[in-house]
């Protein structure tokens, strides 16, 4: 298969939608099915996606989610999951997880690490549904990545979301970096996404930092943000979208556009117009 091909079938895997990596894949297959060998030579590109999205899976006979993300990888499509003290294999096409093997990691900061452990497992729990969170000492051994992925699909309703946090601590300077990503397909009657970025840097207020302190000051950071994604939702509610309509939508009906946070996006606006 032409290098070409490759690169042009990876961005559709890259830019599957949460929860529609399945669908993506049908596609792909239904669009070239002269090649048996596709889905195999795009190897890479679904492992970018599974470690860039923080793919969740469970363990064999396991009841938690553990995750898979480039912070965990051991190299040779082997991850590990720091409560279980498990590593495992992953399937990035199946998505699946087998060969759990005992694995414990060396860290300096491995007190923090777990101190953090139940801390986000806390945070995690109460503010997301289904949510799985990770905690890990970076390559170089400097750092800690907390990462955080919350899931919710409703496919009978047209829509799917995703959102994932990730903060990388220094724990001797108290320094902060991360960023915080939304990810909503709804496509009922249209295709519309929402894909969002939050930057995160700041600077804990002791050091050496503690998970009580860590852990206040992702909740604080992720409220706030989500509250900036309500205002900006009202704003092109009574702005941008209300523009970019014409006076009358095809249905010839007005619009009561103090009822539009009510509406579902196809059916409702266009009042069950179809063609």
């Amino acid at each position: 298969m032409s290098a070409s091909r490759v690169a042009a079938l990876s961005a559709f895997v890259e830019g599957a939608p949460p929860g529609e990596l399945g669908e993506v894949i049908a596609d792909v297959k239904a669009l070239t099915t002269d090649d048996a060998g596709l889905i195999r030579s795009l190897g890479p590109a679904f492992q970018r996606y599974n470690e860039e999205q923080f793919t969740s899976t469970k363990l064999p006979g396991g009841s938690q989610q553990v995750l898979v993300s480039s912070h965990n990888a051991l190299g040779d499509g082997r991850y590990y999951d720091p409560e279980s003290l498990k590593s495992f294999a992953f399937d990035h096409i199946d998505q699946t997880a087998s060969a759990p093997q005992s694995y414990v990691p060396e860290s300096k900061h491995t007190d923090m690490v777990k101190s953090l452990l139940k801390a986000v497992g806390v945070h995690a729990n109460e503010h997301f549904p289904d949510a799985a969170y990770g905690v890990y000492p970076t390559e170089e051994d400097s750092s800690i990545a907390i990462v955080v992925v919350s899931n919710k699909y409703s496919p009978q309703n047209y829509w799917n979301g995703r959102w994932r946090s990730l903060y990388i601590l220094d724990p001797s300077s108290g320094s902060v970096t991360g960023s915080i990503k939304v990810d909503v397909h709804y496509y009922e009657d249209g295709n519309v996404r929402l894909l969002t970025t939050k930057p995160v840097s700041t600077v804990l207020s002791s050091s050496p930092a503690s998970a009580s302190e860590v852990i206040r000051l992702l909740a604080s950071t992720e409220k706030k943000y989500q509250e900036e994604l309500n205002r900006a939702f009202a704003s092109l509610s009574e702005g941008a979208f209300k523009g970019l309509r014409r006076q009358l939508p095809v249905s010839r009906q007005k619009i009561a556009w103090e009822k539009i946070a009510t509406y579902r996006l196809g059916k409702d606006i266009g009042g069950g117009w179809s063609r």
